[in-house]
């Protein structure tokens, strides 16, 4: 890792635990990254400044409307936190920032605040101006059927929608084009020479031969196998409640699950603290924790900040491949 290696992070919700573990996280990982620099982005009030360190942890000052209170959520500061984004994005892609890594927001207190936001995911890909990218989460899962912990990945097809809009959101072209992300992105950024994917049904059993839905048939069945035209080792339908087998994580690069919960219940069962979230598609590198504000222990010096320290780890690294 060069000297010049240069991560930001937005601090996320000013009421939740995420300038804690932003502050907590960065300096553990400094200790051991002497070649790497870190900005924390957030309004000072919120930090203790004697943490900070010139020219390897320093805080980026934005101010918030209000003064923020632990554990209660203020909508007249929903422009700051989205403030933060947008800096951070700007930076990287000026490249004055190799990657960024988000700490937790509030999405309801977003929308609240009036201004519309269904996820990072999601803004983040308006803010690259990128009509596709998509949400995946890694982690390590040790269930003690291995001799080690496996790597566990998880991709959605679709992120944050109602239940009831995914089987209309599900299309061939979509589909076709997830994989076809997660398969560069794991070669480019992860450096993973042909990405073997595992593609879940909708349905139980996944349609159970069209008896329980057709779209396996009709849809994701056929844009795997234009996908394996292509030369990519992608694989299935599979029944969901089957296809997270912990014997055979070795064997798989990345799980696609249909929707939000599909895959991210078995993620964070097996993950959960130690997960990073990742959004693949997008023209710079951006991690995040995979747990949300904690706002009843914001200021208790409590918050676990094992999961922002994991997702600092990853950015560095593919930062630097």
């Amino acid at each position: 890792m060069t000297k010049s290696t240069h991560l930001v992070i937005t601090s996320g919700e000013p009421a939740g635990i995420g300038p804690e573990v932003a502050v907590k996280a960065a300096i553990k990982f400094l200790k051991s990254h002497p070649n790497l620099k870190i900005s924390i982005l957030g309004d000072e009030s919120l930090f203790d400044s004697s943490v900070f360190e010139a020219g390897r942890l320093e805080l980026i000052h934005h101010s918030l409307t209000e003064p923020a209170v632990n554990g209660k959520l203020n909508p007249k500061n929903a422009p700051y936190v989205i403030e933060l984004l947008d800096y951070a994005v700007s930076g990287c892609i000026k490249k004055e920032f190799h990657a960024m890594v988000t700490a937790p927001i509030h999405k309801g207190n977003i929308n609240t605040g009036g201004i519309p936001f269904s996820g990072h995911t999601e803004y983040l890909a308006h803010k690259a101006n990128q009509s596709l990218v998509v949400m995946m989460l890694c982690g390590t899962a040790n269930f003690g059927l291995e001799s080690k912990p496996s790597m566990l990945r998880v991709a959605l097809a679709t992120t944050h929608h109602p239940l009831i809009k995914v089987p209309q959101l599900i299309t061939q072209d979509l589909l076709e084009k997830c994989i076809q992300i997660i398969n560069d992105d794991l070669i480019h950024q992860f450096g993973i020479t042909t990405p073997r994917i595992k593609v879940a049904g909708l349905n139980p059993h996944a349609g159970e031969g069209g008896y329980l839905g057709r779209e396996e048939i009709e849809i994701i069945q056929p844009a795997i196998q234009s996908m394996q035209k292509k030369g990519i080792q992608v694989m299935g339908p599979y029944p969901a409640d089957t296809m997270f087998d912990a014997l055979e994580l070795h064997q798989v690069d990345v799980f696609l699950a249909m929707y939000h919960d599909q895959g991210l219940a078995p993620f964070k069962f097996a993950s959960f603290g130690k997960g990073v979230n990742v959004t693949l598609g997008l023209p710079f590198i951006r991690t995040s924790v995979d747990h949300g504000t904690a706002l009843e222990i914001s200021g208790k010096n409590m918050a676990n900040y094992q999961s922002m320290y994991e997702a600092l780890e990853l950015a560095a690294h593919l930062a630097h491949h």
